[in-house]
């Protein structure tokens, strides 16, 4: 079964409100084995709503739509369909009662355009609202089937889970499951990361792979079909297998992860603290990895080590080390992140210098940046030459430090 997702409503392509209903019916459905191949947002309009049907109809066995179930005069959708479907609405009594019985519970008096939510497709299955007044409908006409639910996320989601995916199961031609994983990836651009596996991507059929571009990072969506659950969880993890043999090194986690999420577990699972010296983040890795639950028992403190004089006199960076290599150097980088685990009493020191621009720093070009680590009694650097604005060059500075942080502690 193919189906298509309409939001309407001008709100949404106002960019007021984001299109968040169609993201959770694609999850749902997908764990129904329908496909969905097109979302499509349509405003408050009877005309375009119907052109958006018939489009809709052309290339899906089932429509799903969201809004437009309201008492005002631009809540449409039902009136638009009805008139397509050349079928009559209807006053449910039980939707009518219950939408009653709120304003009396509340103490508010209903107005007559209140009434108008209650009414609803002749013949169809009605889906009850249990946390609103709008109830939604299941349709079927010949070969196509009609789904309508409110917009408000809070009605739709459970109106959905409790009536709506029973309602399509029960329709389902093909007992089929699409299972999905996603892999992600970070020190490899996408183009590099396509590139290295190109041959995977040219003959994918089952599972699929789409690679996505994330907040520099690289992702890969691996999504699988099959009536058996467990035969397409085996279809995912082959084609892991596959995928990691080529670029396994970039790897880091699955699905809605993060790096600092992934540093967080690894240094909870080895009982370690973290410290952080900050010249060129001013702070940014400290403030990221901190908003990460349950990171406060992991990082003991830090320094915004900006000046030379903070450098050297809070975090004891040698004077021969600024006066005759300078800050922007690997040895700098090293004493820093060694000196400020010392001063904060942590496992793990990590520190950032560098040149986030606009200009040049000790004959250093914009994006030259250096990232100690110091663990287990040793300290290291790592260089990075990185492009793009400031803010960009500071925030991947930052990412870079928990990536090789988690690297360290494989």
């Amino acid at each position: 079964m193919n189906a298509e997702i309409i939001a309407v409503g001008s709100e949404l392509l106002l960019g007021q409100i984001n299109n968040t209903n169609a993201k959770f019916l694609s999850q749902q459905l997908a764990d129904l084995g329908v496909n969905v191949f097109y979302h499509t947002v349509v405003g408050d309009n009877a005309g375009r709503l119907e052109s958006a049907i018939k489009i809709a109809e052309n290339r899906a066995e089932l429509i799903i739509f969201t809004g437009g179930l309201g008492p005002t005069k631009d809540d449409l959708t039902k009136e638009t369909i009805a008139k397509h479907l050349q079928t009559n609405l209807v006053m449910d009594d039980i939707a009518l009662a219950s939408i009653e019985e709120y304003f009396k519970r509340t103490n508010r008096p209903m107005t007559e355009n209140n009434r108008k939510q209650a009414l609803v497709l002749s013949g169809a299955k009605v889906l009850p609202n249990d946390y609103g007044m709008a109830p939604g409908m299941f349709y079927q006409k010949e070969n196509k089937q009609y789904m309508l639910l409110p917009g408000p996320p809070k009605e739709m989601e459970p109106m959905f889970l409790k009536y709506g995916f029973s309602a399509i199961k029960s329709q389902a031609v093909e007992e089929a499951v699409i299972s999905s994983r996603v892999l992600r990836f970070f020190g490899i651009g996408e183009a590099m990361l396509e590139a290295e596996i190109e041959d995977i991507l040219d003959n994918q059929t089952n599972p699929t792979i789409a690679p996505l571009a994330g907040d520099h990072e690289v992702t890969l969506r691996l999504t699988a079909k099959h009536h058996n659950l467990d035969t397409a969880i085996t279809l995912l993890e082959e084609k892991e297998k596959e995928i990691m043999a080529v670029v396994g090194e970039y790897f880091y986690g699955y699905d809605d992860t993060s790096l600092f999420k992934e540093l967080s577990k690894r240094m909870h699972e080895k009982k370690l603290t973290l410290s952080a010296a900050e010249s060129l983040t001013g702070g940014m890795f400290q403030e990221t990895f901190t908003s990460i639950p349950g990171a406060g028992g992991l990082i003991n403190g830090g320094v915004v080590c900006y000046t030379n004089e903070v450098k050297a006199k809070v975090l004891n960076v040698k004077q021969e080390t600024i006066k005759n290599e300078g800050v922007v150097t690997a040895t700098c980088a090293k004493e820093l992140a060694e000196n400020v685990a010392k001063l904060m009493e942590s496992d793990i020191g990590v520190s950032f210098t560098g040149v986030a621009g606009p200009d040049e720093l000790e004959g250093n070009p914009v994006g030259t940046v250096y990232i100690g680590i110091y663990h287990d009694g040793e300290a290291r650097a790592e260089k990075l030459n990185l492009g793009g604005s400031r803010t960009s060059i500071r925030k991947r500075s930052s990412l870079y430090g928990a990536y090789f942080l988690l690297k360290s502690l494989a």
